[in-house]
């Protein structure tokens, strides 16, 4: 479980078994489902301005700690490719006692939104997704933007075995340089670095944040059973309404990345560039992104 010293007064901390995993989470609130789904380098508390604004408006939201992200163990099978991460958020949807749910993704967790919104769309009634844009522009810009390779410098070097003893290196210090260099503007308060750095202290974790990027490009460390859904991921469109929600100075994926979104979604995509924000725009800027996303909940 969480330490009571990560959880805020009026949230709850729990767990929830779900594909043979027990999931700790984070949750405040009664009402409709709204799940929250973390990235990287990334924990549940990233939805922590989120959650109880959320439940003021009359929703339980839940943050779960995704798989292999402490105090959520390990995944048991070793798979931490982006299908794997959807399966995960349908299965919680339905651990959680609900016959769909709001999912709100960032980072990794987009991705995870997407696929549970493509492979199950009667189980998300509303999708909400930071950070990460959806569609074929996206896996091109890998092999055509110049500026995009440069900034996704990381997942290349996550590769290899060099990374394992650099992230860890210095108590964690290239975690707090990606969060620099992803959200330039960004003063983020001290005490938030110091436990995402407790975070990826626990066993394995490092490890697991690792193995999401791995599993991209390593096809030996994707489940078979799972090629019909991850080829689809990024390619088809999705058929649930859209909010998605872009840092105008995301270091990591750039805000052009948005465009061309429109056509993967024949239900309705809102798009909101935040100016002033990074990658990090939930925590960054959350009056404004807590605004947007009621405004989105209610139309």
């Amino acid at each position: 479980r969480f330490a009571r010293d990560t959880v805020s007064p009026s949230m709850k901390a729990g767990t929830v078994q779900a594909r043979g995993m027990t999931f700790a989470t984070l949750e405040e609130g009664d009402g409709p489902l709204v799940l929250c789904l973390h990235g990287f380098p990334d924990h549940a508390r990233s939805f922590r301005h989120q959650l109880p604004v959320l439940a003021a408006a009359g929703y339980r939201a839940v943050a779960p700690a995704m798989r292999g992200y402490a105090p959520t163990g390990p995944a048991p099978d070793g798979r931490y490719q982006t299908a794997a991460l959807a399966e995960d958020a349908v299965a919680l949807i339905a651990a959680l006692g609900y016959d769909d749910a709001i999912v709100f993704g960032h980072d990794w967790g987009a991705l995870a939104a997407y696929g549970a919104a493509l492979v199950a769309p009667t189980r998300v009634r509303k999708l909400i997704t930071a950070a990460v844009p959806y569609g074929a522009q996206v896996s091109a810009a890998f092999m055509s933007s110049y500026d995009q390779q440069r900034r996704s410098w990381y997942m290349f070097f996550f590769q290899t075995p060099f990374a394992d003893i650099a992230v860890a290196h210095d108590d964690y210090a290239f975690l707090e340089r990606l969060w620099r260099d992803w959200s330039p503007g960004w003063n983020f308060p001290r005490e938030e670095m110091a436990a995402l750095k407790e975070t990826f202290r626990q066993p394995g974790v490092a490890e697991a944040a690792l193995g999401y990027y791995r599993a991209m490009f390593n096809p030996a460390l994707q489940d078979p059973a799972l090629a019909t859904l991850q080829n689809r991921m990024m390619m088809e469109p999705i058929e649930v309404p859209t909010m998605m929600l872009h840092g105008a100075d995301d270091g990591c994926m750039g805000a052009e990345l948005v465009e061309g979104m429109a056509a993967f979604f024949p239900r309705g995509l809102r798009t909101e560039i935040v100016p002033g924000t990074g990658h990090f725009l939930h925590q960054e800027d959350p009056a404004r992104v807590n605004a947007l996303v009621l405004d989105f909940l209610r139309s």
